[in-house]
């Protein structure tokens, strides 16, 4: 009787131990599985920034692409607020399943120094996808302005930096930190003039309520163009396409790079074959001439980098911001 019991309860834990072995084997079968069938439904791709803006002007640009390369639809929507944070936070805690992406900035970076409360960091709770993008941001002045160079603008500061200002989209946003920095490099104390939004920037350097201004490259070469203002530097190195005779300011302050990244983010957990598929798709869109043109159009350059890339810019684009910020004594409005 007792060697009868001791059978059965043998075979009953060989069943146990093949029912849990064959569970295992599903369980590490299942996400190969999913990342094989994903997507199989609309995609939602979240901006932190009104429709119409540059990120959001990208962002749909993008997704358009991406549908067809995924064979999903790539749905746009913008949940603005708080440089980003908004749809930041809602992104890093939606399900980590590849169907809430975020196309963030490099503005989403430097948020997370100057609000250091705030309930995410975009380092640790998110899994970057890939670099889409960088947005050349271009130093105009008035046409009164005594320099045509990034030379002569550094010397201009250098000997007469208490007498002017100059205009940027706000605190806390490429364009200001950029202008920090080169203030940091040269030593000079250019008042800076904040704005909500880009849209007068222009319009008061022309009209001289400002004098110099950090706006978004197209915005400057068409004023440019037109010969209301002068273009004296781009920020970046990169050449940009209708733009090719402006001078980088690393003519005058070599390795002076500066532009805002922008990039696709999933959140934490997401699992790995899901963002090597979506960042081989945003790649796969990038190369293609038709995504050259429109990146062109929208006066920004294309800057593809896979998710290892992408990780290691954010984390030294964060510690340079941070660097600045500190030695800058940069806080943010209303503190």
């Amino acid at each position: 009787m007792k060697k009868e019991q001791a059978s059965r309860g043998r075979r009953h834990a060989l069943r146990v131990g093949a029912a849990l072995a064959g569970a295992m084997v599903v369980l590490a079968a299942a996400p190969v599985a999913w990342a094989q069938n994903y997507p199989e439904r609309p995609i939602r791709l979240v901006v932190g920034y009104s429709a119409g803006g540059g990120v959001d002007a990208v962002a749909r640009s993008l997704g358009t692409r991406l549908s067809a390369v995924l064979g999903q639809q790539v749905i746009i929507e913008n949940r603005t607020g708080a440089t980003g944070l908004i749809a930041a936070e809602y992104v890093a805690k939606s399900a980590p399943d590849g169907y809430t992406l975020m196309m963030g900035d490099s503005a989403l970076l430097i948020a997370k120094l100057l609000q250091p409360k705030i309930g995410i960091d975009p380092l640790t709770s998110f899994k970057p996808v890939a670099g889409a993008f960088i947005s050349p941001l271009m130093i105009v002045v008035g046409n009164n302005f005594p320099a045509r160079t990034p030379a002569e603008l550094v010397k201009e500061l250098k000997a007469n930096s208490a007498r002017y200002s100059y205009a940027s989209s706000g605190v806390g946003t490429v364009q200001h930190l950029g202008f920090e920095m080169l203030k940091q490099a040269t030593g000079t104390s250019v008042v800076h003039v904040p704005y909500r939004g880009a849209a007068q920037i222009v319009p008061d350097v022309v009209g001289g309520q400002v004098s110099i201004g950090v706006v978004s490259a197209t915005a400057g070469m068409a004023q440019a163009k037109a010969g209301k203002l002068q273009a004296v530097a781009l920020m970046n190195t990169a050449k940009l396409e209708g733009a090719e005779s402006i001078p980088p300011l690393a003519d005058a302050l070599p390795g002076f790079d500066v532009a805002p990244r922008i990039f696709m983010l999933a959140p934490a957990a997401t699992p790995k074959d899901i963002v090597d598929k979506l960042s081989a798709a945003v790649k796969a869109v990038l190369d293609t001439p038709e995504a050259a043109a429109a990146a062109a159009a929208q006066g920004t350059l294309r800057a593809y980098a896979s998710p290892a890339e992408l990780g290691k810019e954010m984390a030294d684009e964060t510690a340079r911001w941070k660097r600045l910020i500190a030695d800058q004594g940069i806080v943010a409005e209303g503190n």
